[in-house]
C-alpha cells in the first residue's frame, strides 16, 4: 500500500472539514493534533479551501493534510501546489482519477456501485471513498462487495459518527472512516477548539477499542 495510505489506515480516522475562515486552520489542525488525529480533509466546498490547506501544510506539518470534493483538473493542481499529501472526491470521474494518477498524486475517488469499483481496480487503485457510506447501505454493502473485489479497501464517509465508527473500523478491509460529527460548523465557528480535541480524543478512543494501539 502507498505511503500516504498506510499513514490514513495508522490514524483510521479522517476528519471531513469546509472551512469558511481560513484564519481557523491553524489552531483547527492543532486542536486535532492535540486529539490524537493528525489528519484532515479539507473540502473545496467553500472558497477557503485551499487558503486553508495552504496555512495547515505551512504551519501544521505534523498533520496529513488533504484536499476534499475535487471536482476539477485545475482543483487537483491547486490542491498539490499547496501542500495537499491526497486527494479525494465525491465521485469517481476517470478524467479526474487519471490526472491525479499522472502527477503522482494519492487520490480515493467516491464509488458507491461495483462498477465504480472495477473501474477504480482498473486504474490500479488500492482504496476508494465509500460515499454516502450510510445512506448507500453503510457496512453491510461494503462487506458484500468487499468478497468478490478483494483488492480494494474502503474509506466509508457519510453518516459516520462515534455511535457507529467502532462497527466500520472493525472491518479488515476498511482503512479508515471520514466524518464531520468531531469538527462541525458550529464548532468551528464557535472558535471551541477544545471541545473539537475532546471529540477527537473520544474517536481515538473507539479506534483503539476495535484495532488496539497499533
Amino acid at each position: 500500500m502507498n505511503e500516504i495510505l498506510k499513514q490514513i489506515n495508522e490514524i483510521g480516522i479522517v476528519p471531513v472539514i469546509a472551512l469558511s475562515d481560513a484564519e481557523k486552520a491553524v489552531p483547527l489542525a492543532k486542536a486535532l493534533l492535540a486529539g490524537g488525529i493528525p489528519c484532515a480533509e479539507i473540502t473545496f466546498r467553500t472558497a477557503e479551501g485551499l487558503e486553508s490547506i495552504r496555512r495547515i501544510a505551512a504551519n501544521v506539518p505534523k498533520i496529513l493534510v488533504g484536499a476534499g470534493t475535487v471536482l476539477k483538473k485545475e482543483q487537483a493542481d491547486q490542491a498539490i501546489e499547496a501542500g495537499a499529501k491526497f486527494i479525494v472526491s465525491p465521485g469517481f470521474n476517470p478524467k479526474i482519477v487519471s490526472y491525479c494518477l499522472e502527477k503522482n498524486a494519492v487520490i480515493t475517488p467516491g464509488c458507491m456501485s461495483p462498477s465504480d469499483m472495477e473501474a477504480a481496480l482498473e486504474f490500479g487503485l488500492e482504496v476508494v471513498k465509500f460515499f454516502p457510506a450510510e445512506q448507500a447501505g453503510g457496512l453491510n454493502f461494503i462487506k458484500a462487495v468487499a468478497a468478490p473485489y478483494s483488492g480494494l479497501k474502503f474509506m466509508p464517509t457519510g453518516g459516520i459518527s462515534a455511535g457507529n465508527l467502532g462497527k466500520y473500523l472493525a472491518f479488515d478491509r476498511i482503512i479508515a472512516c471520514g466524518g464531520s460529527w468531531m469538527v462541525t460548523k458550529d464548532l468551528i465557528d464557535r472558535g471551541d477548539f477544545d471541545e473539537i480535541t475532546r471529540l477527537c480524543k473520544e474517536a481515538v478512543k473507539i479506534k483503539e477499542e476495535v484495532r488496539g494501539k497499533g
